[in-house]
């Protein structure tokens, strides 16, 4: 049976070093979008010689920029992946099982993490992401830095259809992106009514903490799953620390 054709979409901005890697994953798909927001470096070389249709437009925003690149798509099926994404081996059977006859809106695919120095061992339970989408039911969020693919309709999760992100080679990096992430966010937080923050400030990051190290068995990646997870712990304290900050900067 002949499955349904899809469009690989990916946003970019100087992703040189990974974006051979993410394309060549998937170049099975039957169209190559992706949107370029002003790189310098190699990027739009690397996206036409795998024979994508390159956009260059500014960057609008996570969710603004990606929405953009998917509304660009020739295809109703999207397999959004960003530049320093790949899909894993075993994947590309898996899609196309599920191309054949799609009765949901779209599928989660469970995401195996570089930590640090390492990839997640098997045994990790892995965070499961909407990617391959029908387009026409499914929209970007609003939510800063975290945007993603959101639908009320049915959707379902492909456990043999794994990707892979490369996005956090070091404790720098990671550190770095804890920082920036949590401050986007703050304005998001403020719009929203949240109760009990000073709690949440002291008691959550610990229950984070317990919740990914053993609950996730992120113990199984030895050192790099322990410095993950009280990384992890910080960034919770550090969005509700923000957060608190921002409020007492209102009062007199």
């Amino acid at each position: 049976m002949a499955r349904a054709p899809f469009s690989l979409v990916v946003t970019t901005l100087n992703n040189a070093g990974t974006l051979e890697r993410c394309l060549a994953s998937a170049a099975f798909a039957d169209e190559i979008v992706v949107l370029d927001s002003g790189s310098t470096d190699a990027t739009r070389d690397i996206a036409a010689r795998h024979g994508a249709r390159v956009v260059v437009e500014p960057f609008k925003g996570y969710a603004l920029q990606k929405q953009s690149a998917i509304d660009k798509a020739a295809h109703a099926w999207v397999l959004l992946l960003d530049a320093d994404e790949a899909l894993a081996g075993g994947a590309r059977d898996a899609i196309e099982r599920a191309l054949e006859q799609p009765a949901v809106a779209g599928f989660r695919l469970p995401r195996r993490e570089r930590v640090f120095w390492r990839f997640n061992r098997r045994g990790v339970r892995l965070n499961t992401h909407l990617r391959l989408i029908d387009r026409t039911r499914v929209r970007m969020n609003d939510v800063p830095v975290h945007a993603a693919p959101e639908t009320r309709e049915p959707t379902a999760t492909l456990a043999d259809a794994e990707f892979l992100h490369y996005g956090e080679p070091d404790i720098h990096t990671k550190v770095a992106k804890i920082n920036a992430y949590s401050t986007g966010l703050v304005e998001h937080k403020r719009g929203k009514r949240r109760r009990f923050l000073a709690l949440r400030l002291v008691v959550y990051p610990g229950f984070f903490f317990l919740r990914q190290y053993v609950g996730k068995r992120w113990f199984l990646d030895g050192w790099a799953g322990f410095i993950n997870a009280v990384s992890a712990a910080y960034y919770v304290f550090l969005k509700y620390a923000k957060l608190y900050e921002a409020t007492r900067r209102r009062e007199p």
